[in-house]
Formats: structure tokens, C-alpha cells, sequence
């Protein structure tokens, strides 16, 4: 265990431990066994890509992966940041893989997927940060399989000026990037990152195209408040960010943040009765919400929700 931590996250070696507390009934989840599972599976290794769903310990993976949806994580598995709350190995990456674009491609139309999610590790070691890899993935996607919907979960591009608007203009349905916690917690949880800049990053694309549908999550059980939380809700909304997703943290290892506290069932549908109130199209918060967790239904949601807005305008 201690060999692997300081393998994954040289970073964290040094730290005390936190121990990992047991979950609650409302949060544990089965071992995955279905065989569309191990389809899945063998068709990420033979295409040789990479997932978020793996990297990032999801609880959700064998639901997710018996009904063939997968959350593809291009740009390698190794991040240039070192959150306190993720999974994902941390170092320098490897160079770009010019190939990866048409392999993802491939696979969500051998997946036959409706809906897709496309992810990245953090890759401040690029001058445009991975922007110019996700526009051609988008594109790659769009001529192997026209009728998919696409969403891209990006990076913050801090400091990469110009590449928000190169992922904008290939023009995916829908643009996610996660202010993951309260901005008090930004110093231990998101070092690298700035609040307030990846609040812009969201507002800056409904400028730059309004027909995109935004979204973003935070995770809750870190020493957040529900004023606190309530208050992102409203900084969301501000940026006119569409879709809120609210989801329980948990610690991957004992390196990673603590787990606060597990927020309840109830609380979480508290905090989704309060954010259809403040205006989102759409809102998923339970204790086991993650990002791409049904996303492809959540797009339908968010679709429909839109029209009748529309039509009631």
C-alpha cells in the first residue's frame, strides 16, 4: 500500500495518515461481476484507453460499465496538479499521443454510445493546456459516429490564454468544468487551482456560445457549510451554469483529505430542492453523484428542461 501511494502520488508520501473511515449503508456499492462489465473492460485495454472511471477510484464503475458507458480520459493518466482529494497519479505526462483522438472515436461507436463524456488530467505542461487534444477528439467523434452527443470535462486552463475558446469552437453539447469545493477549502483541497477563475472559465463560454448547455459539481463531507455550499449555488448561477452536480466525497487513500463527515440522504435532496429553486435546468445530488454518472439520461433532462423554458419564454 505505502509502495503504491508513493508511486501514484509522490507527493502525498510525506504526509500523516488520515484513516479511512467505514462508509454508511446509503453509500456502499457491489463488487462489479456483470460480463458486459468485463466487455468494457477488454475494449478500453485493447484501444488502449484510458478512463476516469479507473483512475479516479469511481464507486459507480460496475454500474456504469455493465451498461457500456465509460468516461474516457485522454492526454495519458498522469496530472500535472496534486488535489488533496484525488485519485488520479500525479508527475510529469508523456507527450501527447496524436493517435488517441481516432482509438476514442472507435471505441464510443463499437460501445455504441449515445451520449459521451470525454475527460483529461490537468496538463499545465502544454502551452495550450490540451485544448487543441480535445478539439480533435471532439471532431474524431463527430465524423466516426454524427449522432452521438458529446460533453467534455476540461481542466481550468489557468494561465493558457486562447484555449478555452479553441475546445468552445468545436463545439460540444455540453461544457463541464468542476469548482469541486467551497473557495475557503481551495488552499488544502485545490492548491492549484483559483475559484474564481474557473467560475469565469464557466460564465466565459456562454459568452462565446450561448447554445452550449454549462455545467459543474462540487463534492461535499470535506468542512464545507450548507451557507457555503448555498453560496456556490448562487455564484453558479450567476455564470448562468445550467446543470449542478453535488456528490459525497470520499478519500482514496490514507494520503488524501480526510472525509469530514458523510452527508445524509436527506441533506442531499435539501441541497437539490435548493438549487431548482435558485434556477438550474437541471440538478443530481445524492450521495453517490459523480460528474459523467448518468449522463446520458441527464442529457435528455437537460434537453427537454430547455425546451420547455423556451417555450414557456
Amino acid at each position: 500500500m505505502t509502495t503504491r501511494i508513493e508511486i501514484r502520488h509522490p507527493e502525498k508520501a510525506h504526509r500523516p495518515d488520515n484513516p479511512i473511515q467505514r462508509k454508511p449503508s446509503w453509500i456502499r456499492v457491489k463488487a462489479p461481476t456483470h460480463p458486459i462489465y468485463h466487455e468494457t473492460r477488454t475494449l478500453m485495454r485493447d484501444n488502449r484507453l484510458v478512463t476516469v472511471c479507473e483512475e479516479a477510484a469511481c464507486p459507480n464503475i460496475g454500474e456504469c460499465w455493465s451498461q457500456r458507458h465509460a468516461t474516457m480520459m485522454i492526454m495519458g493518466d498522469t496530472c500535472t496538479r496534486a488535489c488533496s482529494f484525488c485519485n488520479v497519479a500525479t508527475g510529469l505526462p508523456k507527450a501527447l499521443d496524436a493517435d488517441e483522438p481516432r482509438r476514442v472515436a472507435e471505441a464510443v461507436a463499437t460501445l455504441g454510445l449515445r451520449h459521451v463524456v470525454i475527460t483529461s488530467v490537468d496538463r499545465d505542461d502544454l502551452a495550450d493546456g490540451g485544448a487543441r487534444h480535445f478539439a480533435e477528439t471532439i471532431r474524431a467523434i463527430r465524423g466516426a459516429t454524427p449522432t452521438t452527443t458529446i460533453e467534455v470535462l476540461t481542466p481550468d486552463f489557468l494561465r493558457k490564454d486562447g484555449a478555452l475558446e479553441v475546445v468552445v469552437a468545436a463545439r460540444p453539447d455540453v461544457f463541464n468544468h468542476n469548482l469541486e469545493t467551497v473557495p475557503k477549502l481551495y488552499p488544502s483541497i485545490r492548491p492549484g487551482a483559483r475559484y474564481f477563475h474557473s467560475l469565469r472559465l464557466l460564465d466565459r463560454v456562454k459568452q462565446l456560445d450561448p447554445t452550449i448547455f454549462t455545467k459543474s459539481g462540487v463534492m461535499v463531507g470535506l468542512g464545507e457549510t450548507r451557507i457555503e455550499v448555498l453560496q456556490v449555488m448562487d455564484d453558479m448561477r450567476s455564470a448562468e451554469i445550467d446543470f449542478l452536480t453535488i456528490g459525497q466525497y470520499l478519500q482514496p487513500s490514507v494520503k488524501h483529505a480526510a472525509v469530514d463527515r458523510f452527508v445524509t440522504p436527506d441533506e442531499f435532496e435539501d441541497y437539490a430542492r435548493m438549487a431548482r429553486s435558485k434556477g438550474f435546468l437541471l440538478v443530481s445530488a445524492t450521495p453517490l453523484t459523480r460528474s459523467s454518472y448518468h449522463a446520458d439520461q441527464d442529457f435528455e433532462q437537460l434537453a427537454a428542461a430547455r425546451a420547455r423554458q423556451l417555450a414557456s419564454a
